[in-house]
């Protein structure tokens, strides 16, 4: 049986579905509060689309940076946040509260 991350990954290779899980993942931490798990779901995706390498390539970002800010116990910066999203085809945005 294939583990769930491994399908969760195969799904998220597209840039469609990529924002969906990204998007869910960000409505559960605001949900929440588990910024952790919202990390992970960018990480799942990262090494979906390439891993941290490709990653750190494409926001010109150093890779233990990435690696940090992206962790379980990290806390990035918008400014890097926004970076993995562009880099991953997506970006951030604003919207009135509900």
């Amino acid at each position: 049986m294939r583990e769930y991350r491994n399908f969760v990954k195969d799904v998220v290779k597209d840039s469609n579905e990529s924002s969906l899980y990204l998007e869910a993942a960000l409505e559960e931490y605001e949900h929440d509060g588990n910024l952790s798990a919202f990390l992970k779901a960018i990480r799942t995706v990262v090494d979906a689309q390439g891993g941290m390498t490709i990653l750190a390539e494409k926001t010109e970002l150093n890779r233990q940076h990435l690696y940090r800010s992206l962790s379980e116990t990290g806390n990035p910066t918008i400014r890097t946040l926004n970076a993995v999203l562009l880099a991953l085809g997506l970006k951030l945005s604003i919207q009135k509260a509900s």
